[in-house]
C-alpha cells in the first residue's frame, strides 16, 4: 500500500515497524474511522521481560499515542502451558505461584510506556487466566476444538520445524495454538479488540485467532506483525555477553541498560533509534546523516532516550555522566556498578580470580584466568598480568574503592563493607 490514511499505520511504516498485515486496506479505514482496541500477549516465562520485547511495547506505545486503546495481555492461563513456537523442545512448566510472581514482576515496567486507566483511550492491562482457568474441557472441546484442523495446524512453520527436526512436540504444547487463538475471540467478547499484534513468529498463531473468530461470529479480526529483529551482525536483541538485558531495574542497572545501547554497532545506529526511541523523524534523519567520529556521540543519544523512557530522564542523564566520567576523564565515577567485600576479607587477602568471579565480570576463575592473560583486566586503571595475584586493603583507593576492570568498557567498584 502506498500511503496509509491511519496515523497508526503511517507512523509504524515510516519506523520500521511492520513486517506483515491481515488486511491492510481493512485496517487501516478501520483505523481511520473509529478508536480501536488492539492486544499483544505477553508470556510470564521470567520475573522481566527483556530488550528482545521492547519493540512489542513500543508497539502498544505506538498506538495509543495515535489515539487508541492498547491491551497488554499478561499470559496467566497459557503460561501454564508454555508457547511451544520455534523451541527445540518443551519449555519447563512452572507453577502457578511463580505465574503469578512473574506477572506482578513484569507489570512494573508496563507504566512506563503506557497510561493505563478507565477512560476509553487507557490502557488495559489483562491476564488471560481470567478466562482460561475457568474452562469447561468438554464444552470447549464442543465449541472451539472443533473449528481446527489438525492437518492446518501441522503445516506451521513452528510446528514443522519441531516435527522435521524428529522433536517430540506434547498434546499439551499443540493445544497452546488453540488457547491463543481462543485468547483473541474472547478478548473481542469482553473488549471489543479487533486487532492482535506481535512479532513475525507469532503470525500462524494470531491468524488462527482470525480464523476463528470468523467461525464462532466475531467481526472481522487483524493481525499485524513486527520484523524479528537481530543486530547487524546477526546476534539476537536482548542479549549480551553477560546474558539477557532485563527491563526491570532490580534485575539490570540503568547504568548497564544504557551501555547495552551505547555499544550498538554503527549500522544499527538509525534503525535504533526508530524502533527505541520517541524522539521525531526529522531529528532521527538528522542525527543518522552524522558519521565519522560523531556517529558515538549519536549512540550516546539512543541510549539515553531509551534509558530515559523505562528509567526515567534523571536515570538515564546519570548513566551518561557516569559513562563519561569513566570513559573521558577516568574518573571514578560514584554510581557505577559495585560489590561489596568484607572488610575481614580484603585485609586477607582475596584471589583476583575469586574476586572477578565475585564481581560478576566472569562466571568462572577459569574465565577469569582468560581474561586475566589475554590482559584484559586492570586494577585501578593498571593492568594485571598475574593471575596469583592477591587483592587487599592495599589496593583501595584515596576514594574509598577498589575500581576492577574488564577490558574498556566494563568496570566495577569493589566496596569494602
Amino acid at each position: 500500500m502506498s500511503e496509509f490514511k491511519s496515523d497508526f499505520l503511517r507512523t509504524l511504516k515510516e519506523r520500521g515497524f511492520i513486517h506483515q498485515i491481515s488486511d491492510e486496506t481493512g485496517l487501516d479505514d478501520l483505523l481511520a474511522k473509529e478508536t480501536v482496541t488492539a492486544y499483544i500477549g505477553f508470556d510470564p516465562t521470567a520475573p522481566s521481560l527483556h530488550a528482545g520485547g521492547l519493540i512489542q511495547i513500543m508497539l502498544l506505545h505506538w498506538f495509543q499515542k495515535t489515539g487508541h486503546r492498547p491491551v497488554s495481555l499478561m499470559g496467566g492461563g497459557t503460561g501454564m502451558v508454555g508457547d511451544p513456537s520455534f523451541k527445540d523442545e518443551a519449555r519447563q512448566l512452572m507453577t502457578p505461584q511463580t505465574i503469578n510472581d512473574n506477572i506482578a514482576s513484569i507489570k512494573k515496567v508496563f507504566a512506563n510506556y503506557l497510561t493505563y486507566g478507565e477512560g476509553p483511550k487507557d490502557a488495559l492491562m489483562i491476564n488471560n487466566a481470567d478466562w482460561l482457568l475457568g474452562i469447561n474441557y468438554l464444552e470447549f472441546l464442543r465449541d472451539v476444538g472443533r473449528h481446527f484442523s489438525v492437518n492446518r495446524m501441522l503445516s506451521f512453520d513452528s510446528v514443522k520445524t519441531r516435527l522435521d527436526r524428529e522433536q517430540s512436540l506434547s498434546f499439551l504444547e499443540f493445544n497452546y495454538m488453540i488457547l491463543q487463538a481462543y485468547d483473541f475471540v474472547e478478548l473481542n467478547k469482553r473488549y471489543d479488540v479487533r486487532l492482535q499484534m506481535g512479532g513475525s513468529d507469532q503470525w500462524g498463531n494470531i491468524i488462527n485467532g482470525i480464523d476463528l473468530g470468523h467461525r464462532m461470529g466475531t467481526p472481522q479480526l487483524y493481525a499485524l506483525t513486527s520484523p524479528l529483529l537481530t543486530t547487524s551482525s546477526g546476534a539476537k536483541m536482548g542479549k549480551s555477553v553477560n546474558g539477557a538485558v532485563w527491563l526491570n531495574p532490580d534485575m539490570l542497572s540503568a547504568y548497564d541498560f544504557w551501555q547495552y545501547w551505547r555499544n550498538t554497532e554503527d549500522a544499527d545506529v538509525s534503525r535504533f533509534l526508530k524502533l527505541y526511541t520517541t524522539l521525531p523523524m526529522d531529528e532521527i534523519a538528522r542525527l543518522s546523516a552524522l558519521g565519522g567520529a560523531e556517529i558515538n556521540e549519536v549512540k550516546k543519544i539512543l541510549a539515553t532516550e531509551v534509558t530515559a523512557v523505562l528509567h526515567g530522564r534523571a536515570a538515564a542523564e546519570q548513566a551518561a555522566e557516569t559513562a563519561r566520567k569513566t570513559f573521558e576523564e577516568g574518573a571514578i565515577a560514584e554510581n557505577l556498578p559495585s560489590v561489596d567485600v568484607a572488610a575481614g576479607e580484603l585485609e586477607a587477602g582475596i584471589g583476583l580470580l575469586s574476586l572477578i568471579v565475585k564481581a560478576g565480570l566472569a562466571a568462572s576463575n577459569g574465565e577469569a584466568r582468560r581474561h586475566v592473560q589475554g590482559g584484559a583486566v586492570r586494577i585501578n586503571d593498571t593492568a594485571i598480568s598475574d593471575e596469583r595475584r592477591m587483592i587487599g586493603t592495599a589496593d583501595v583507593s584515596a576514594d574509598g574503592v577498589i575500581k576492577l576492570s574488564l577490558g574498556k568498557k566494563k568496570h566495577i567498584l569493589v566496596r569494602p563493607a
